[in-house]
């Protein structure tokens, strides 16, 4: 089994695209960067030389990719993987703490705490949805 250790990226060498499967990234003459000659992506190599990062208008998170020898793996944990647990979490808290305290609240305030449950109940899906649109 290949190693998953992160090796050094040579600026001399070619690499394929962590973007797409059939590029590869072409070093850049005169910079410590690299071309993809398929998507025109371009990544630049970070000061330690064991990350390129992507250089891109379009995205406003940057992503940032380590060599291990025979693919590119993400080299950054974005908060993106968390967003289903941390919704689930919240989900979880307002339907078996915060309802049953709006249900035994007077009649007049019911109604503004479960509306308020239900708004911060779908926040979350409304995170989810704007992180993950394109």
């Amino acid at each position: 089994m290949p190693s998953q250790k992160s090796q050094k990226i040579d600026l001399n060498n070619e690499y394929p695209c962590p973007c797409r499967r059939r590029g590869s990234l072409v070093p850049i003459t005169l910079t410590d960067a690299f071309g993809c000659n398929r998507c025109q992506q371009i990544f630049v190599v970070e000061e330690t030389g064991y990350v390129i990062e992507q250089l891109s208008t379009s995205y406003p998170y940057k992503k940032a990719y380590r060599w291990t020898g025979n693919r590119w793996s993400t080299a950054t944990s974005s908060f993106g993987e968390y967003y289903l647990p941390i919704a689930v979490g919240m989900v979880f808290v307002l339907l078996v703490v915060w309802l049953p305290i709006a249900l035994r609240a007077p009649k007049g305030l019911t109604f503004v705490l479960v509306l308020l449950a239900v708004l911060i109940a779908v926040l979350p899906s409304l995170w989810l949805w704007l992180a993950h649109r394109r």
